[in-house]
């Protein structure tokens, strides 16, 4: 375990001009105290790790020293060639490229180890589109993952409703959700220099991004100038956080339902996940009178609410709003006729 953690403090160190104790104790995974003693364990063990003291100081290697530990595992070689998606490299237009680097690192190789690309595609594959529906590539979806990479402004024209809106962004990240591509992009505001970067590196201000549907712009012009790109920015942090405020926005309305113990469990597999948690942590699991647990939903709407709820059957008893309760009453009853109940 120590080994395969001094291993990984050189590989960081070789790939860095130098790197603080804390930046090394939270990649490391361990305290400050235990990368002082690792340092000092490679610094006897003949490897050069100089400490430079003082508040900006840190670990770095000296004399150009690099490495020669950098040969992979099996299981390293099969994690990295199924760190791709074929398909939507496909769709971004990086299918050669990602092909002819496969190739390149089935040829680094050890012969023992050529096979981990058809031993991981043996056993893996990513399948993202959400069930019965045909995924379309949106035609300008190249042009965009060009501008991405680059770190070129676009102009694009895009629909929202009924109308065309025009914008200048900066594309800084792109999404693969349920099948559909999203950008992630910096809006500049109003006369902003051109290469002015969004904030200081130390984390990037959330509100001034935006996030389109790829499959709504109707021209892109990728031809613009380069951006300097915040290195505070988190894709995977702001997409998480656009994603939950997106899923509240939507979430309009309110309905009472008295769930079964079933129902508690099937809830969050029928609503929107966000809105199950938050009731269900709202009503605790303290049942009422009759044995359910009764919790307010926030929903789109009271057709969607009717729709959804409709799939948890007897597990589920709206009591409000009345609206409704009346038209899954008329439910219950045009069921009571179908199957003949008495």
């Amino acid at each position: 375990m120590r080994a395969a953690r001094l291993i990984k403090m050189v590989l960081l160190l070789q790939s860095r001009p130098s790197m603080t104790a804390a930046e090394l104790a939270r990649e490391l995974e361990v305290s400050e105290r235990t990368v002082t003693r690792d340092a000092q364990a490679l610094s006897e063990a003949g490897v050069p790790v100089y400490a430079d003291r003082g508040r900006a100081g840190g670990y770095r290697l000296i004399g150009g020293y690099r490495t020669r530990l950098t040969g992979l595992g099996r299981s390293e070689a099969e994690a990295l060639f199924l760190s791709g998606v074929p398909g939507a490299l496909r769709e971004m237009g990086l299918e050669d490229a990602a092909s002819a680097a496969r190739l390149k690192v089935s040829a680094a190789l050890l012969p023992s180890l050529r096979d981990a690309s058809h031993t991981a595609s043996q056993r893996f594959h990513l399948d993202a589109p959400n069930w019965f529906k045909e995924p379309k590539t949106p035609e300008l979806l190249p042009a965009v993952a060009d501008a991405v990479w680059d770190d070129r402004r676009i102009v694009a024209r895009y629909r929202r409703g009924d109308t065309e809106v025009e914008r200048e962004l900066e594309p800084y990240g792109l999404v693969l959700k349920a099948g559909i591509w999203y950008l992630c992009a910096h809006v500049p505001s109003h006369g902003s220099r051109v290469g002015s970067g969004v904030g200081s590196g130390v984390g990037a201000d959330f509100r001034s991004f935006r996030t389109y549907r790829i499959d709504r712009f109707v021209t892109v012009d990728a031809d613009g100038d380069r951006f300097v790109r915040d290195e505070g920015f988190d894709l995977p942090a702001y997409w998480d956080e656009h994603a939950e405020r997106f899923a509240r926005s939507i979430l309009r309305a309110e309905v009472v339902v008295r769930l079964s113990a079933e129902g508690v469990r099937r809830l969050p597999n029928v609503v929107d996940p966000v809105s199950a948690r938050d009731a269900l942590a709202a009503a605790g699991e303290v049942p009422d009178e009759d044995g359910g647990v009764i919790v307010t939903l926030r929903v789109e709407s009271e057709d969607v609410a009717h729709t959804q709820l409709t799939a948890l059957g007897p597990e589920a008893e709206v009591l409000a709003p009345d609206g409704l309760r009346a038209r899954f009453a008329g439910d219950a009853r045009r069921l009571a006729r179908l199957y003949g109940a008495p």
